[in-house]
């Protein structure tokens, strides 16, 4: 499915597997990247995490007339876009640029802006750019997380929320009614990073008053489980948030 969506976006402008410039990687999901080891199979553009995102920006260029070649440089015209927009929905000054792992520019901001840019997006009007990228997730949270992870759950069983995980264990949350949150684990461990979230989510009245979405925080704190021997030992608890 992600891959197929990808590929979509490449020819609907024209454009083919081979104009992706993101790092080759085998799929993310556990069974089949195993598939994918087994049967011999090389890392390739296009399975990568990323293909979406650079088949977005690949588009963009081609509706722009901006060229294709060099859309991953911190110069090219959409990655100074993409600096301005970031910059207006977070309200920070990007503080510095690197390269993700991906190998597109990765932006420094705070985790303040990084809230604000999420709850902005999820409250936005109908109709506007950033309602159009929050219905959208809203519609397709499979395309935007994957099948079975914590955010695609997240964001297909919480209504008007938005979410999106990243490296380095960070998760941004926007609600409809224009909180948002963002959450950094600062040694990079994943573990915590859905816990922190819930129990955020939770203080915020997230569940409170809804039975299935209560229960599907619990589901995704259960993820965190420790495990001695194949059982279930213990577990991860946010501490000082309630």
């Amino acid at each position: 499915m992600h891959q197929e969506g990808a590929l979509a976006i490449l020819r609907s402008v024209g454009l083919g597997e081979e104009a992706l410039q993101n790092t080759p990687d085998r799929p993310l999901e556990d069974d089949l990247r195993d598939r994918w080891y087994a049967e011999g199979r090389p890392p390739t553009s296009l399975a990568q995490n990323c293909s979406g995102k650079h088949a977005g920006m690949l588009a963009a260029c081609v509706a722009a007339g901006w060229d294709t070649g060099t859309y991953r440089d911190p110069h090219h015209p959409l990655q100074q876009l993409v600096v301005e927009t970031v910059e207006e929905l977070t309200g920070d000054r990007v503080g510095a640029v690197t390269v993700d792992g991906c190998g597109a520019p990765a932006l420094a901001v705070s985790t303040r802006g990084l809230a604000r840019a999420f709850g902005r997006i999820a409250s936005a009007v109908p109709g506007t750019p950033e309602g159009r990228v929050a219905d959208a997730i809203r519609a397709h949270p499979r395309h935007l997380g994957g099948t079975g992870r914590d955010v695609t759950l997240l964001v297909d069983g919480v209504a008007g929320l938005i979410a999106k995980d990243g490296a380095e264990s960070v998760y941004a949350v926007g609600l409809a009614d224009g909180h948002g949150v963002a959450v950094k684990i600062t040694d990079g461990a994943e573990r915590a990073r859905v816990v922190v979230t819930t129990a955020v989510l939770r203080r915020l009245g997230v569940g409170r008053d809804e039975a299935r979405v209560a229960a599907l925080l619990d589901e995704l704190d259960a993820r965190a489980a420790v495990r001695g021997h194949g059982e279930v030992v213990g577990g991860v608890r946010a501490a000082g948030i309630s």
